[in-house]
This record gives structure tokens, sequence and C-alpha cells, in this order.
């Protein structure tokens, strides 16, 4: 990612169009819409490692409130994650939940507080922080999956970017790739993310894919790099509407289930 256009992409019309220039005819086809909002609570803890082997029985009362609001239609799906590549200020592991509506993921925050689901010694102890993200292009499989793999791959959109900046990388270059991963079988699930609620600074986008297996890591890098080889305008557009001094990447050990 080392190629910039920079003022030659003036505006969103000058980046649909390398975008769309970059991407084969059969692909630009297949019409990339945003769907309804999907909404993720993320509860984060930085938790002790002397602690770590308490997590599965803390977290599990957490799950078990979750799962009576994803069978009442509160939620599409819930899970938990465990950092597998760690620094000294993220998270080590956290719980989270989805709802097509604010209202039922709020509902379901009440249900693990009333529950006093997450009161445990070991949660009280730890470094704790809660985030609202917002998705209009995911997919999913329903079912469960247990130790399966979250590359999650965050980018800050620089100031000048347009506001449909999202939209115009989402439909016209990201999606086209892990749509590719999702019908293989390589993705479980998929989803590009902005806050909902901006507990941080405006521009965060996070691209979420879920893998069940370790070799899954390998493809999705394996298709960002065919990306970037044979899409090479689209990435210079994306390279031109981010901040390549702020990518980060997060990768993480995963149980869950989609509705």
């Amino acid at each position: 990612m080392n190629r910039k256009l920079g003022n030659i992409l003036a505006g969103t019309c000058g980046l649909a169009a390398l975008l769309l220039a970059s991407i084969p005819a059969a692909a630009q086809m297949q019409e990339i819409k945003p769907k309804p909002p999907m909404y993720t609570y993320v509860a984060n803890w930085q938790v002790q490692r002397a602690n770590w082997g308490d997590m599965e029985k803390t977290i599990g009362p957490v799950n078990d409130v979750l799962d009576k609001a994803q069978a009442d239609g509160l939620l599409v799906g819930h899970g938990s994650d465990i950092t597998v590549i760690h620094t000294a200020a993220d998270s080590t592991h956290d719980v989270w939940w989805s709802s097509m509506s604010m209202g039922g993921l709020l509902r379901a925050l009440d249900r693990v507080h009333t529950a006093n689901a997450s009161n445990s010694p070991t949660l009280n102890d730890a470094k704790h922080w809660d985030e609202i993200w917002m998705s209009r292009y995911y997919n999913w499989k329903p079912g469960s999956y247990k130790g399966a793999y979250t590359q999650v791959m965050a980018y800050k959109l620089k100031a000048d970017a347009p506001d449909d900046a999202v939209d115009n990388l989402s439909q016209h270059l990201v999606v086209p790739v892990l749509e590719k991963l999702f019908a293989d079988g390589t993705l479980i699930e998929y989803e590009i993310d902005t806050m909902a609620q901006h507990s941080e600074a405006p521009g965060m986008v996070m691209i979420v894919a879920l893998t069940p297996t370790p070799d899954g890591i390998d493809a999705i890098r394996a298709a960002i790099l065919g990306a970037q080889k044979d899409h090479p305008l689209g990435i210079d557009a994306f390279d031109s509407y981010t901040e390549s001094s702020a990518h980060r990447d997060e990768l993480a050990k995963s149980d869950g289930v989609y509705k």
C-alpha cells in the first residue's frame, strides 16, 4: 500500500471512478448496497494474567443472559473473545452482542446488569471500557462456533475524507473481497464498523473478519495481497482516505453464536 495519488483523488466521484476501474466488469454487476444498521456492544476487560483462568466461568453467567436475550429476539448474535496478540494498552478479553436496534442492544445490557451477571472479583479488578459500533455492511452464517479466529483491521479516515467514504470503499473494494471469502467458506461472519457512540475521536473504521480455523487467517491475508495486486487503483483510493500511521491489527480467539 505504498502508492499515493495525492490531489488527483479530489472528491467522491474521483474515488468511485478509480475503484470501479480497478474491478472486473463481472464484479461491478453485483451491486452492493448498505443493509439496515446493525449495532454491536463490546465490553472490554484488561484482566491480570493470574486471573485469565477464571474468565471462562466468570463470563458464563453473562452468556446465559445473552442466550435468553437472543432467544427473545433482542439480539442477532453474541460472543466472547480472548486476545491472541497482546499489547500493554489493549483488552485481553471481551464480551459482545449485536442487535438490529439500539433499543435491543440496551435492553440486553439492562438484563446483564439486572442479573448482576458481570459482577465478579476477576472483572471488578480488571481495567474496563465499553464501545458501541454500527455496521451497514455485514454477513453471517447462522449457528454457533467455538475456537474460531477474529481478525480486526482498524483504520482512521483522514480529516478531509468525504462523508460517504466508508460507503464507497465498502461497496467497491472491501465487501467484494469479503463476500468472496464468505462464499467459499473461509469466513463465518464479517462486518465493517464505525462508532455509533463516539467514546473515541470520530473517523475510526473497523474491518472485522471471523474465520473458523487458523488457516483462514492465511486466506484473509492472501486475499488482501491479491486485492493490492489486482486492484492497484482501488488500493490507492483506500490509502488516499485513511491515515496509514493509525492502522492497527487485532487477532483474537473467539466463541459465539449467530441467529
